[in-house]
């Protein structure tokens, strides 16, 4: 048994700098890391509930690792046991004063959460961030919890981090989003659970309710419904503990979309990804992809912990282009980037609309993904909320991964299909969401060369 309180996660074990080359086809069986948006709200909102709460498969990346960080400093002791990691906590109004400025590093689920889940803690606590995270917006997360009266202070007017939270009471607040975001709307429900009064969110599109599950299966007081407004959860003071969890994550679609597109774009490839989540708000990739012609089998669907899930079987074929705009995009926010890929080996247009919150990612993931496919000779052309691409063929190039581990990994599945060699630098990154990515897609069959290995 390891009783570490942070727990040694495998950030940047990635190689620094990779050279891909197109090879043979894919073939083989992989179980994808899992989901990173279901593993920060189970390290985090395992503080929440009084007693222990048991994890299974949860994904141990560097991003993931700040959340457990984060629950060890609020007075949780963590550990691995049997392939399961155990949070016991104290429960929500056991939680007290960090010893120290609790870390964020690179990851924004991490730092807007913990707004939602410490403005109404009754002591003061600091978040800080890495320069990059440091440059990210929140002041949507920050200007309602300042309608709920929570006190801070926060860098840029309140609106960047650090942040640091003086430890106040909270009153409930109805809040209408203009832009449906699971983060925010996150962070005030946990906010909600110290407010008196009853806390209303109104999201106006869909967005991951993750959360939500997680929060219900835990016996916290929430209802949801939908209005003239949209969609809308309320929920109210915590008066009891809520309940530990026993659960098992399933495998990220985010991550599993990176081989899922190399799988549909190597000739003759034959791929198998097993346990994928398919929650309705985060599957489209996959039904983006149907609709693009690609061969995509669902088999044994089923659900896990709240979650559905499925197999999937991948054949390779041709894709065609096609519009992603709407509320589908909030269902593939994060897969973008690997969808600019497909699309610039398709045949035909495709055109991405309605996803400006890209330009507020890791990176200006707009202009960045952009930028560095057309390094490789791809027809594509960046507009303020997406992009225009024509489908085509890639050549090799030396592209650059800007720090973003999502446009590291759709970088080198683009080597892939490329003619010539295609250099990636900066790939460590991809550990933030995916530790063993190189791995993985060598295990498959791909050809990639690590040229660099970072020294830690």
């Amino acid at each position: 048994m390891t009783t570490d309180a942070a727990l040694d996660t495998p950030s940047r074990q990635s190689p620094a700098t990779l050279r891909v080359r197109r090879g043979p086809a894919l073939r083989g069986t992989l179980v994808p890391p899992g989901d990173k948006s279901i593993s920060h709200r189970a390290f985090l909102l395992a503080t929440l509930a009084t007693g222990t709460t048991e994890i299974r498969a949860a994904l141990e990346s560097g991003d993931c690792g700040h959340s457990v960080a984060a629950a060890a400093a609020l007075g949780c002791r963590i550990w691995r046991e049997d392939g399961a990691t155990y949070v016991d906590s104290p429960g929500l109004r056991g939680l007290h004063e960090p010893a120290a400025a609790i870390d964020c590093g690179r990851s924004g689920t991490t730092m807007r959460l913990l707004c939602g889940l410490l403005a109404g803690r009754p002591f003061p606590t600091f978040l800080i961030a890495d320069p990059q995270l440091a440059q990210r917006p929140m002041g949507r997360v920050l200007a309602p919890l300042a309608a709920m009266d929570a006190q801070f202070l926060a860098r840029s007017g309140g609106t960047r981090a650090p942040i640091a939270f003086a430890g106040s009471g909270l009153h409930g607040h109805r809040h209408v989003l203009r832009v449906a975001s699971a983060q925010v709307k996150s962070a005030l429900l946990l906010a909600g659970l110290d407010a008196v009064g009853p806390t209303e969110v109104v999201e106006p599109g869909p967005a991951r309710d993750h959360t939500e599950r997680m929060l219900l299966a835990q016996g916290a007081p929430l209802t949801s419904g939908v209005g003239a407004e949209g969609r809308w959860h309320r929920i109210t003071r915590l008066t009891e503990p809520l309940s530990p969890l026993r659960l098992t994550v399933p495998a990220d679609p985010s991550s599993a979309a990176f081989p899922l597109v190399a799988a549909c774009l190597v000739p003759g490839s034959h791929v198998w990804l097993r346990n994928v989540g398919l929650n309705p708000t985060r599957a489209g990739i996959v039904r983006v992809l149907q609709r693009m012609g690609a061969r995509i089998t669902l088999h044994a669907e089923r659900m896990t912990g709240g979650e559905p899930v499925a197999d999937l079987e991948i054949e390779a074929g041709p894709l065609h282009g096609t519009e992603v705009a709407g509320e589908e995009v909030v269902t593939l926010i994060d897969e973008l980037p690997i969808l600019a890929v497909a699309a610039a080996c398709a045949i035909g247009q495709t055109t991405v609309r309605d996803a400006a919150e890209l330009r507020v990612k890791e990176t200006d993931r707009i202009a960045c993904t952009a930028e560095q496919l057309q390094a490789m000779g791809a027809d594509i052309t960046a507009t303020p909320d997406g992009w225009q691409i024509g489908g085509g063929t890639l050549r090799g190039a030396a592209v650059h991964s800007h720090g973003d581990h999502r446009l590291a990994m759709a970088l080198t599945v683009a080597g892939l299909v490329a003619s010539g060699l295609t250099r990636v630098d900066d790939a460590a990154c991809a550990a933030d969401s995916y530790p063993g990515f190189v791995g993985d897609l060598r295990a498959l069959g791909a050809l990639i060369d690590d040229l660099e290995t970072p020294a830690c």
